[in-house]
């Protein structure tokens, strides 16, 4: 890297978030960097499932992002070349109470008003859609808009792509400090030295507290671990991304503890991803074997036929928890010229695209397509507790 050699915006982070981040802000004319301590998608995207979901959102301001964003994510796809298994596969939501039933049923209804394709369906239709779905299920609700791709295929399309077009990207290099001067960003010092730019956008995931920590501000961003099974290649059993109507809930709640709950599908590969668990126990490492057999309990009573398929794997990951349930997207309070595109929790793949699209809008001074203010940075204050 050349002493002399100055960039229009610092992207800190190169997973998916930080990826399209660059993505558009090269669209956007400017001479991205983006530097990562690790590799190219080393962190939360490569513990990812691929999900592109509206689903599981309420009505409000995270959902009218992920709108755009399913939209974004197939734009890409042209622009750039579908190479990461981009697949508008459709999700099922099933319910097994009466009491679930009836939420279920109040969630679409408002969700239709939203813009939401969601389509109440009950036996006969999620036999068609499901033919290997439990038969004690028999309510459910179907939402074709929901899609799927490769997380670390996307992320290294995205970045040759940013690479290719005149960016660069620094891996295995760290950020030990954000310079400012008078209250504006003057560029990040690095362990392989100091590279001046007037623009550095956070996009660093769970670890998005700490690089806010070194500019001087503040971001309460919390890891939230979760557990994956993965099974060897299968015939085509799982059609749809389906998931108990409880994991809406799940990822709603603030609760630390232990939540569990059945979500199955298939891959282009012919795998079975096999989810999901949430716990916030900071970044601690290692499998615990009572989770996994939970998860593989819970995914066998909505699909029996899973208890003959051997599973090949599991893999954990430590999604970005925002106390609000909100990503945090936009400039820093105190720092004029830091950005943080941050916090999203386990939607970070689906709402990439157009949290990248807000930070670029933003940045450059254009008409955002939706208002920016709640997921402003400015919503947290110094010292506040996650």
């Amino acid at each position: 890297m050349s002493q002399t050699e100055r960039f229009d915006a610092v992207v800190i982070g190169a997973g998916i978030v930080g990826a399209t981040t660059a993505y558009a802000l090269s669209k956007a004319g400017l001479k991205v960097l983006v530097i990562d301590r690790g590799s190219l998608a080393s962190g939360t995207t490569s513990a990812g499932e691929g999900n592109i979901l509206v689903s599981d959102k309420e009505p409000g301001p995270e959902l009218d992002l992920a709108l755009r964003s399913r939209d974004g994510w197939f734009e890409l796809a042209e622009e750039i070349g579908d190479s990461f298994e981009l697949e508008a596969k459709g999700g099922i939501v099933v319910a097994r109470s009466e009491v679930g039933v009836s939420g279920l049923r109040e969630l679409t209804k408002r969700q239709r008003s939203a813009g939401v394709d969601s389509q109440d369906i009950s036996a006969g239709d999620l036999r068609k859609l499901e033919p290997n779905l439990s038969h004690s299920i028999t309510e459910g609700a179907f939402y074709p808009q929901d899609a799927q791709c490769q997380p670390m295929l996307a992320t290294a399309q995205i970045l040759k792509h940013v690479t290719d077009n005149g960016g660069r990207f620094l891996p295995g290099v760290t950020v030990t400090s954000i310079k400012s001067s008078a209250g504006k960003v003057t560029g990040v010092e690095t362990t392989s030295g100091f590279i001046s730019s007037p623009i550095v956008i956070n996009a660093a995931g769970t670890w998005a507290g700490e690089i806010a920590d070194r500019a001087n501000s503040y971001l309460p961003i919390a890891p939230r671990r979760g557990f994956i099974l993965v099974t060897v290649p299968a015939p085509k059993l799982i059609f749809h991304k389906v998931y108990d109507a409880e994991y809406v809930a799940n990822v709603a709640s603030g609760a630390a503890d232990l939540q569990s709950s059945a979500v199955v599908e298939g891959t282009q590969s012919g795998t079975i991803l096999i989810g999901a668990s949430r716990e916030r126990v900071g970044f601690k490492e290692g499998i615990e074997y009572p989770i996994l057999r939970q998860l593989a309990r819970q995914a066998i009573e909505l699909f029996p036929i899973l208890s003959e398929v051997q599973l090949l794997r599991a893999y954990r990951g430590f999604r970005p928890y925002a106390p609000d349930h909100l990503p945090v997207i936009g400039e820093d309070a105190q720092i004029k010229g830091l950005w943080h595109n941050a916090g999203h929790e386990g939607a970070g793949i689906g709402l990439a695209p157009a949290s990248a699209q807000l930070i670029a809008e933003s940045v450059t001074g254009q008409r955002t397509f939706m208002d920016p203010t709640p997921f402003s940075p400015a919503r947290f204050s110094k010292g506040a507790v996650a």
